[in-house]
């Protein structure tokens, strides 16, 4: 990347965090729950969404006008206040991870953004085992970020979850540098990403977009019946 196009990507990211609403290295309530969830992240090992990645979710959301969203990949609660932010005041977070440890940590920060308990519903599970029982055409929007070997699964399993109209989003699909890399033989994950990307551009009931905005977000709209 030149100069000037990293330079370009470093300001979007900014810009970006600020949004609608407050940017994270801004004071106040959101802002202050956002660091403490990235430093339980860092603490954990685990992945967060960046600021701009942030941002988009929370635009995505308004754009959708979305009461019902279901989250893939809890983690310590980042992507879920930037969710909840861009959300109707009166929508459902469903949130699901295998690790209650990290949910314990979003619930927190849920919590301290000033999100009312009944906001987020977590479940504790694996993404394959809990997203069958969600209900038919009842979400505007689904965010996966978890398992990346199971993101075609996901993707079937989110055309069955969301309205009309509704969208897709998919975090991390650049891994790095490594989905969009040489070709040849590559970590299972990496061809599992690549398969996604296949699947979605060729879908016919999808109208997808590529976002380069973190790891690179994947979204796409199912189209009305």
């Amino acid at each position: 990347m030149s100069g000037n196009r990293q330079a370009n990507w470093s300001f979007a990211e900014g810009y970006g965090a600020a949004g609608t609403g407050p940017a994270e290295s801004d004071r106040g309530a959101v802002s202050e729950a956002l660091l403490w969830a990235r430093q339980r992240a860092r603490d954990s090992g685990v992945r967060t969404v960046t600021p701009g990645t942030g941002a988009a979710l929370r635009l995505l959301a308004a754009t959708a006008d979305a009461k019902a969203v279901a989250e893939i990949g809890t983690g310590t609660g980042v992507s879920g206040i930037h969710l909840l932010q861009g959300m109707r005041a009166d929508g459902v977070l469903t949130t699901v991870d295998p690790e209650p440890e990290r949910q314990q940590f979003a619930r927190q920060a849920f919590r301290a953004a000033g999100f009312a308990a009944n906001r987020a519903r977590i479940i504790v599970g694996r993404a394959m085992d809990v997203l069958p029982r969600l209900a038919d055409g009842g979400y505007d929007m689904v965010f996966v970020d978890g398992d990346r070997t199971e993101c075609l699964d996901c993707l079937a399993e989110s055309l069955r979850l969301l309205r009309p109209g509704g969208l897709v989003c998919f975090e991390g699909v650049f891994a790095e540098g490594r989905t969009v890399g040489a070709p040849g033989a590559q970590p299972g994950e990496v061809a599992q990403l690549r398969e996604l990307l296949r699947a979605v551009k060729e879908s016919p009931e999808l109208v997808p977009a590529l976002l380069p905005v973190g790891d690179g977000l994947l979204c796409a709209v199912k189209r009305g019946t």
